[in-house]
């Protein structure tokens, strides 16, 4: 590293980020369809996101879209009771595209402020799952004109090139607004970020730093860089 300058690395690594950053809603009703594949922290992600907003002092639903997994559904509705706030779920195979569009109806005729919905992340049926999302949104804009906002794919900070094949994927299918990285809770997997921003050139909007509904933090690049930097030069 001594051979490389350091201030020369930080403006590459500065380069890397796209100069859009994802726009924080003002909307009355703003909708979240939270996208990405078992097992890279949806779930944990959506209760942070939730905590977040309920801090900022906004009301928030929860909509269980994961209908393929029984486990997905009765994980949410724990959050949702461990942080206090509504949730719209049904049964284990159960119509998905539904419960996103009586969640956005129900916040709608209750004042809320954030919804936020979990979909399936089965990539294997690729075909399956890629309709099944479409027809997600097309029934929230129908639940409410301009929805989803956001379509925010989470992914695992820890797969590497996995995580940038699967964001490819979902962003051929629905067209991904901005990201999430989980699982970066050391310095050392900070790299992973670098490459998949690279690759998708997509808006980093927070990354997940643990297991806690705290443990999300907006992504600043410059102080995500300097840190990283901080770690390779000491």
């Amino acid at each position: 590293p001594e051979h490389v300058n350091r201030s020369r690395l930080k403006a590459t690594l500065m380069d890397i980020f796209p100069d859009t950053p994802l726009e924080e809603s003002s909307r009355d009703l703003s909708v979240d369809l939270i996208i990405g594949v078992n097992g890279a922290g949806k779930t944990t992600t959506i209760a942070k996101l939730a905590n977040m907003y309920t801090k900022q002092g906004q009301s928030v639903i929860l909509g269980a879209g994961d209908t393929f997994r029984a486990a997905a559904i009765e994980q949410l509705k724990r959050w949702a009771d461990r942080l206090n706030v509504p949730i719209i779920a049904t049964k284990q195979g159960h119509d998905a595209p539904a419960v996103a569009y009586d969640t956005i109806a129900s916040a709608k005729s209750k004042n809320i402020q954030r919804v936020i919905i979990d979909t399936a992340g089965r990539l294997q049926t690729q075909v399956n799952l890629s309709s099944e999302l479409k027809k997600i949104i097309r029934i929230c804009d129908k639940a409410h004109e301009g929805a989803p906002h956001r379509k925010i794919l989470i992914l695992d900070g820890t797969q590497g090139n996995t995580a940038i094949s699967q964001a490819a994927a979902f962003n051929e299918m629905v067209g991904i607004d901005g990201i999430i990285i989980t699982k970066l809770d050391g310095t050392a997997k900070g790299g992973a970020v670098f490459s998949i921003i690279k690759e998708l050139q997509l808006p980093l909007i927070y990354i997940g730093v643990g297991e806690q509904p705290e443990d999300l933090i907006p992504f600043e690049k410059e102080e995500f860089i300097t840190s990283f930097l901080d770690a390779i030069y000491t």
